[in-house]
């Protein structure tokens, strides 16, 4: 196979400033996830070290329909099924097949899913695997949803409605309507899938997310990644028993992958305890969050924060990375965003506020972003 209608596409990705990269780690982190600053806390990785000690393996050693099932992974979806204040769970690989499995396999023939405009990008790629016909609302925009139920049941469609959301977009910060949504939701006998990945651990009682508040409604599926706030790696999805049997009994992207780590488990396991009891975390959090509305959004006129995720858009891809890479070369790890994974024209430097920078570190950002940008 000729390798020329490869380089010729990868030719124009660069011309237009699209052209992905794997850079190294280098600089003071704004551009991970690791919000609370977990993924190398010491009581979290004292609990995988006291595993091994045990003997529990490193790998799985299959499916989990096969031999990979193991008590470890028992162990912990029963408890974040308590934790989530939920019937039961499914511990999966990583949110993109969380994803990937609600989508292709929840949602019938017949039925609708209703999903926000900017859901990730793992929702659409099990939405059009799915059996279900999809439209999308535009975003966070309630009535948009509304509208959409209603064109769907004025042309006849009888199937059940699925409403899907991030609770906390990855890329705008911004939150969802979830109140109203439920609403919705419940108005016409519908489900409300959350993908909680980035509200996981940083908002609500315990870390539980941005749909505690939604506890006990039966028509509520959240999906909560492990890899991000919670500094570990896996995802979990919660909620009735029966939505949980039948994908470990239709979900292919469950049943044909070998089973995450039982190492990883009960990293999981200790890290919903760590969250829980977290307070003081989230609050050092708000405060970076505050010193950003200060240092950072004042200044270049953005809006004041929501969240820990701090969108600068300047639209063009070659401007963003530019800026990107000066703020790299400055010192600062913040990553420039480009379509597709957000829409043409607003392409954008994504800062991510974490525990492992400082308030002095995001002072001198702040500096840094407005000689860069101006």
């Amino acid at each position: 196979m000729t390798a020329e209608p490869f380089a010729r596409q990868l030719a124009a990705l660069e011309s237009r400033g699209r052209l992905r990269r794997l850079i190294p780690r280098s600089g003071r982190d704004f551009a991970s996830n690791d919000y609370l600053g977990l993924s190398g806390d010491p009581i979290i990785a004292g609990a995988v070290a006291d595993a091994i000690g045990r003997g529990v393996p490193v790998g799985s050693g299959g499916s989990r329909l096969l031999r990979g099932n193991a008590p470890e992974h028992e162990g912990l979806e029963a408890k974040a099924a308590a934790f989530f204040r939920t019937q039961a769970s499914l511990f999966v690989a990583n949110g993109y097949v969380g994803n990937l499995a609600l989508f292709a396999t929840l949602p019938q023939r017949g039925d609708l899913i209703v999903a926000d405009e900017l859901i990730h990008a793992s929702a659409h790629d099990g939405i059009r695997m799915s059996k279900a016909a999809a439209v999308f609302a535009r975003h966070n925009d309630v009535q948009s949803f509304a509208d959409l139920i209603a064109a769907f049941r004025a042309e006849g469609g009888k199937g059940r409605i699925w409403i899907a959301v991030e609770t906390l977009y990855s890329m705008d910060g911004d939150m969802a309507p979830l109140a109203d949504l439920a609403k919705l939701a419940a108005r016409h006998h519908g489900m409300l899938i959350l993908d909680e990945a980035h509200g996981t651990g940083v908002f609500g009682p315990g870390g539980r997310g941005l749909s505690a508040g939604l506890d006990g409604l039966h028509n509520v599926i959240t999906l909560h990644t492990c890899g991000k706030a919670m500094g570990v790696e896996g995802a979990l999805i919660c909620g009735q028993r029966i939505h949980i049997d039948y994908l470990i009994n239709r979900a292919r992207a469950f049943i044909f992958s070998t089973a995450p780590s039982p190492l990883m488990a009960v990293a999981v396991s200790a890290a919903l305890d760590r969250i829980e009891e977290a307070g003081d975390l989230r609050d050092r959090l708000t405060t970076l969050r505050q010193d950003a509305a200060e240092s950072i959004c004042g200044p270049l006129g953005l809006p004041t924060p929501r969240s820990q995720i701090v969108p600068v858009i300047l639209g063009g891809d070659s401007r963003t990375m530019a800026a990107a890479a000066a703020l790299q070369d400055a010192g600062f790890d913040v990553r420039g965003i480009r379509p597709p994974t957000v829409p043409p024209g607003s392409s954008r430097l994504r800062i991510s506020l974490t525990l492992n920078v400082s308030r002095a570190d995001i002072a001198a950002l702040g500096r840094e972003l407005q000689r860069i940008v101006r």
